[in-house]
């Protein structure tokens, strides 16, 4: 025979009143019940727990060792109870989430800072990917969510437009071109370009060689960096120019100087995406956060209703 939470409960019970009769009463239990409940209870554990007499009721040294350890296990139960509940409703658990560096240099931090303080029951796991990274871990459910460049085509993933960044130059402080307040895209034509790598920063570079395109040249690549502390630092050293997203200005790095393009229109659209088969209710919360962040920052995103399969 095995026991179960009502022998545990019983027991408990009764070493708080010490009375069959009163402990019967909390537990809404006959006398004969409740007896029946602790003998069982004592025959698995293979020793007396109380001591009876007709007149009172005491533990015994191996029932007030039980006690502790009931306490504690009814303890953890009740907790587990609990954050099953919580998780059920969104209120806890944990979220894998991907970045890439445009957006974890912009307005990504601020909305997870706030998420953070409304939700502290549910830790974010937080992880860089490459857009293009993100889009495999996103079909394959390695993450939650992501936050890359441009919306990912599929009817499972559901994609929401986050922010949108300008294009920027930047130049080592020492260029003829630096106390130019303003810059054209063509003006950089000649110039020996830093560029993050291939496998990093395909979707940016895809974006950025059709403006290029358009402004009539094709950058000639010198560097190559795998990230954005790497083409800062090229950039400050004098290897060359790039061009960058406006988020940029986020960032303050000695030797380098930050120029808007005028001539370009286009921006870089940074997306939200997720996929919809079977979301845990912490990410149900959490897009819904983000859908509220994004209208009440800046309004971006207010008439922008989430695309699936973009």
């Amino acid at each position: 025979m095995r026991f179960d939470l009502r022998h545990l409960r019983a027991f408990c019970t009764l070493a708080e009143e010490l009375h069959f009769n009163r402990a019967a009463e909390r537990l809404h239990l006959t006398q004969p019940a409740l007896s029946r409940r602790i003998q069982a209870l004592e025959e698995v554990v293979g020793t007396p727990l109380l001591k009876r007499t007709t007149r009172s009721v005491e533990l015994t040294e191996a029932g007030r060792a039980f006690l502790v350890q009931c306490r504690l296990g009814l303890g953890h139960l009740e907790h587990a109870v609990t954050v099953a509940r919580r998780t059920a409703e969104g209120e806890t658990g944990e979220l894998r989430i991907a970045y890439m560096d445009f957006a974890i240099n912009g307005r990504v931090p601020e909305l997870l800072r706030a998420f953070r303080e409304a939700h502290p029951g549910i830790r974010l796991d937080l992880r860089f990917l490459a857009t293009s990274h993100q889009r495999v871990a996103l079909m394959e459910h390695k993450i939650d969510l992501g936050f890359l460049i441009g919306a990912l085509d599929n009817p499972r993933i559901c994609n929401f437009p986050f922010d949108q960044e300008a294009y920027v130059a930047l130049l080592p402080a020492t260029h003829r071109l630096a106390n130019v307040k303003e810059l054209r895209l063509a003006d950089l034509a000649n110039e020996p370009f830093v560029l993050g790598n291939g496998e990093n920063w395909s979707a940016y570079r895809d974006r950025f060689f059709v403006l290029c395109h358009q402004a009539g040249f094709f950058p000639e690549i010198v560097e190559e960096a795998s990230s954005s502390e790497g083409i800062f630092g090229l950039v400050a050293a004098g290897a060359g120019v790039t061009v960058y997203a406006g988020c940029a200005r986020n960032i303050q790095r000695r030797g380098l100087v930050i120029r808007p393009l005028e001539d370009v229109r286009e921006t870089i659209p940074v997306f939200a995406a997720w996929n919809t088969a079977e979301p845990s209710p912490g990410l149900v919360r959490f897009t819904t956060f983000l859908k509220q962040f994004c209208v009440a920052q800046s309004g971006f995103g207010s008439d922008d209703e989430p695309s699936v399969g973009r």
